[in-house]
């Protein structure tokens, strides 16, 4: 099963909904990779407005 990318807030997951806005609208197409640990410390997280831990995805088409 191939990950996809929500095009709404960039998280990367396996399923047709995504776990963090509950979204369904993916793409398979997404380049780069965030892994977050950490939300609450990371200047990263911050600067993509990252509410939960995971993978992200740089950009989204």
């Amino acid at each position: 099963m191939k990950e996809k990318a929500c095009k709404d807030c960039h998280m990367i997951s396996l399923g047709n909904i995504c776990p963090n806005c509950k979204s369904t609208n993916l793409s398979n197409d997404w380049t780069g990779l965030i892994i977050l640990l950490d939300v609450e410390n990371s200047e990263i997280a911050k600067k993509i407005n990252a509410k939960s831990s995971g993978k992200y995805a740089i950009r989204v088409r």
